[in-house]
């Protein structure tokens, strides 16, 4: 078929030649993989401007060359760079050259600098798709600066059937949330930073160091069972080159941010975010805080600055040390002001009903340390070395109705809660690639993850008016709960052992002596330990019987009544949740172990591919805790059996198309928080957990079309169906307080869907000698989901302590839009060899989306349809020096929430349009 196609590209060429000129063309095979073709090699004629790559499928052609003799030098990123001398170009007429690479650890030429790495590019990452029998997705770090994506978060978010939830750290992938879905960094598993949530905020991870992300929607065995949504997976980038070393600095605003008069944050914490504040001692004993109630203020301009190098050392004829290191540091403001309201009753009325403004400064600190020890051409180590700061500060004011009927009923009243958060993850990984025979493979990793993420120092004051009925705006503090004034100090420490070791064995080879089975089987393990504590201090108010007798309180200065000496008078006291004379911590201490053996059998019979697998895992979750809410303590133990298979099949209908299919069975495991009963209290929502849940089963199947049009082109369809049994929701507990809790809400919910994704050239042209390119390309994914659950409310009674009264007897799921859209729009200009222009649209959009269950005849929660714009400019001026501008969220759309059935908004806001702008000097 190649010879074929090369005879073909041999006619048509000899038809447009011009006068007097000839073209070399041919097939460039990969002798590592036993001489497949090698996409995206470098073809250049020694000595001249004039080369090309090579295609899909190792083709390629130089055309309109002078006749005369000449040295064809092949050349890509890790191999052996291969000159042919004395190719003899003939006017008229093609001259043929066929050959191969081999990985070498010799020095990389001139040429391979401005080469991209493989699976960096969007080209690169198409081709493995089209190879891969499992159906997966990637997007390059290549491909996350085109969209000017700035974190993985984000990243993630631009793929089909992946939104954001705007205001928190939830993915939902096809109507799936951060339950459904596992996070893994070079294919070994991360913790998470926040208790409440199972994956960590992949908003903390910048693209600086992402070489890409791959997202498999569909299961396979080497991943760990706990899935449903999709498997995200962060591949680091490293360095195979010379040696380069970069400088990157930007800067930015946030229009609402720059617009407020004063951008308020809490004493303490600093413009780094390397801070940390410990509870004082004998805190209940007298008034020892050292932090002060009172704001401070910071000019809100974003700034970043990051430093990147590599550089390749060879230490033989075979053995090369590659390093790279990446460090930077990152702020954020942004500030949004609306409405929020809590407790809607069947009559449409809030029982809290506020405006607020929100100001948020978020900082990210990196550094990053990768080296490749390649041994020789069959041995290759890895380690890699990760640690991030990443901070959160939140000043929230919230103003009006507290509670209609107890507080500040009139309005009035006055929530202030500011909330530093600090995560600190390092990870340690070593990873290993063994090829032993020519057939047969050994892959391994270890990694060592700690997680530290505390919340020092959390402050929250509510105010109400003296009297509801006089002036409002004569205020005290609110005394009719203990809480209502407090410092809050929580601390959440994980550490995580986690390792792999597969073995894989080639067999059968065709007559093209190309192997067309394989087995793999493997180990796995995880063994992670979460400690938890938080201690709140209350401030407990004295009562008056006559309500003029209380004090009156100047919000602005609240440190004028939290003194030694108010404290000494008996205006307030200080308490724990435990009462005023215990300092002991809220805690609980859980252990996750799981043991996993899985195994592989891949065969291709002739166009069609099978991959047949079977894992299975011995899960054991542990957990103890002392809490306010059973300050006895207690514990519960969580023991599962899980055999899981899967099946992926690929039939290829010609070279260009492919058919795939998958099916398997997964499952879903409650985490450390949703079983232990401990209280999370938000202003508007107080949360618990609970000890009688238990995983929930799913199964999965895909169905999809794809189309590679060229190496730069996709077009693809896919339908999928899932069915999980006992889904797990968070839902409202029948209870005086309304809190909310988990349970395992119905016995099966189930969701289907279609997706599109094309990615087309709309033009592509090359000018002038040096062949300078000129493109416009095109890029959208389209997705469209159908989704149902029962619940069922008995089930809920007879499995847990709980009671639940469900509005609906059915309902999507939580996360869940009809209608998911991203599209983008490059425009990419060469003016010369050194200097470009690349200019993108993107866009994304949302459908409504269900957020929350409904119960006792209220409406759930859905939040409204979202359209948002970006726009990004990137140049390179020079060899060295580049430019970057950003537009982004250019519509500024109102997001919202609101509670069906009484139609009421919850909660009302915009982000603000922001504006940035980098430069880049590389070395």
């Amino acid at each position: 078929m190649k010879t074929i196609f090369n005879i073909l590209i041999c006619l048509v060429s000899a038809a447009s030649f011009a006068q007097g000129t000839g073209s070399i063309s041919g097939l460039l095979t990969d002798k590592e993989t036993g001489d497949q073709p090698l996409p995206f090699a470098n073809v250049t004629i020694k000595g001249t401007t004039k080369g090309t790559t090579t295609d899909f499928d190792g083709l390629y052609q130089i055309e309109n060359i002078e006749p005369g003799t000449y040295t064809l030098v092949f050349s890509f990123v890790g191999y052996e760079t291969l000159e042919v001398p004395n190719v003899k170009v003939t006017a008229n007429k093609v001259t043929e050259v066929n050959t191969g690479l081999g990985a070498s650890a010799a020095a990389l030429d001139e040429v391979l600098i401005k080469t991209v790495v493989a699976r960096e590019s969007e080209t690169a990452l198409l081709l493995e798709q089209k190879k891969a029998v499992e159906m997966k997705q990637s997007i390059g770090s290549q491909e996350l600066a085109k969209k000017g994506v700035s974190d993985a978060s984000t990243a993630v978010a631009k793929t089909s059937g992946i939104s954001k939830q705007e205001g928190s750290k939830n993915i939902y992938v096809r109507g799936l949330g951060d339950r459904y879905n596992s996070t893994y960094l070079n294919g070994l598993p991360i913790p998470s930073n926040d208790p409440l949530y199972k994956n960590i905020d992949l908003g903390i991870f910048s693209t600086d160091i992402i070489e890409a992300i791959d997202i498999d929607k569909t299961y396979v065995t080497r991943n760990y069972g706990d899935f449903g949504g999709a498997s995200i997976n962060i591949s680091s980038k490293d360095y195979r080159g010379d040696g380069f070393f970069e400088v990157k600095v930007g800067t930015g605003v946030n229009m609402n941010a720059i617009d407020v008069e004063t951008f308020k944050q809490q004493d303490g914490p600093n413009f780094s975010g390397f801070y940390n504040q410990n509870p004082p001692k004998n805190a209940l004993n007298g008034y020892n805080f050292d932090t002060s109630w009172e704001l401070t203020e910071r000019s809100p301009i974003n700034t970043n600055l990051g430093l990147t190098g590599g550089k390749s050392f060879d230490l033989g004829e075979e053995s090369r040390l590659s390093l790279f290191g990446h460090a930077s540091f990152g702020n954020d403001f942004t500030y949004k002001e609306g409405v929020a309201r809590g407790g809607v009753s069947t009559q449409g009325i809030a029982r809290k009903d506020f405006d607020f403004e929100s100001y948020d400064y978020s900082t990210g600190s990196t550094f990053m340390l990768n080296s490749v020890y390649k041994i020789n051409n069959r041995h290759k180590i890895n380690y890699n070395g990760l640690y991030i700061n990443s901070t959160s500060q939140e000043h929230d004011e919230y103003y009006g109705t507290i509670d209609i009927f107890d507080e500040a009923a009139n309005g009035g009243g006055i929530v202030r809660r500011s909330t530093f958060g600090r995560t600190q993850l390092l990870v340690n990984q070593l990873l290993g690639e063994h090829e032993l025979k020519d057939n047969f493979n050994i892959d391994w990793g270890v990694t060592y993850n700690k997680l530290v993420d505390d919340i020092p120092d959390r402050m929250q004051n509510t105010l109400r008016p003296i009297n509801d009925e006089g002036d409002l705006s004569i205020k005290t503090l609110s005394e009719l709960s203990d809480a209502n004034n407090h410092r809050y100090y929580q601390n959440l420490t994980e550490d995580e052992i986690a390792g792999r070791l597969s073995a894989s064995l080639d067999f059968a080879k065709d007559k093209e002596n190309n192997y067309k089975g394989k087995v793999t089987a493997g180990y796995q393990m995880r063994s992670k330990k979460s400690d938890f504590e938080a201690t709140q201090y209350n401030f407990r108010l004295r009562n008056y019987n006559d309500p003029n007798d209380f004090p009156v309180v100047d919000f602005n200065n609240l440190d004028n009544f939290f003194t030694q000496e108010n404290f000494n008078q008996n205006l307030f006291d200080i308490r724990t949740l435990f009462g005023g004379s215990s300092e002991r911590p809220e805690t609980y201490n859980g252990e996750l172990t799981i043991h996993a053996s899985f195994a592989n059998f891949q065969y291709q019979f002739s166009k069609l591919t099978l991959i047949a697998g079977i894992r299975a895992e011995l899960i054991e979750q542990n957990i103890n805790w002392v809490t306010a809410i059973d300050p006895v303590g207690g514990n519960n133990e969580l023991k599962e059996e899980q055999i899981l298979p899967s099946l992926s099949l690929k039939y290829e209908l010609n070279q260009k198309n492919n058919l795939k299919f998958a099916a398997s069975k997964t499952y879903t495991l409650p985490q450390f928080v949703e079983r232990a009963p401990f209280q999370y209290n938000d202003v508007t929502k107080t949360r618990f957990g609970n000890p009688d849940l238990y995983s929930s089963t799913n199964y999965n199947v895909d169905l999809k079309w794809e189309f590679f049009p060229n190496k730069s082109e996709l077009i693809s369809f896919g339908v999928f169906g899932k069915i999980i049994e006992n889904p797990i929701n968070e839902v409202t507990i029948a209870s005086a307080t309304n809190d909310i809790s988990w349970v395992n809400s119905g016995d099966q919910a189930t969701g289907i869907g279609a997706e599109l994704e094309v990615r087309k050239d709309i033009f592509s042209i090359e000018k002038g000698e040096n062949n300078l390119k000129q493109n416009l390309s095109f890029g959208t994914n389209i997705s469209y989901l159908n989704t149902n659950q029962d619940f069922n409310q008995e089930k809920v009674s007879d499995e847990t302590n709980y009671s639940v009264q469900f509005t609906e007897e059915e309902g999507p799921l939580t996360g869940a839009s009809d209608w998911l859209v991203n599209a983008d729009i490059t425009f990419t200009n060469e003016f010369s060899e050194n200097a470009d222009l690349m200019a993108t649209v993107a866009a994304n959009y949302f459908s409504e989306r269900f957020y929350a269950i409904g119960n006792n005849n209220r409406g759930g929660l859905a939040d409204n349809d979202v359209f948002m714009l970006d726009f990004i400019v990137k140049a390179n001026l020079t060899k060295n020096f580049g430019l970057g501008i950003a537009a982004k969220n250019l519509l500024d759309p109102t997001i919202e929430q609101y509670q069906q059935i009484q139609d009421v908004t919850v909660e009302s806001y915009r982000k603000g349009r922001t504006f940035s702008f980098s430069a880049t000097y590389k070395f």
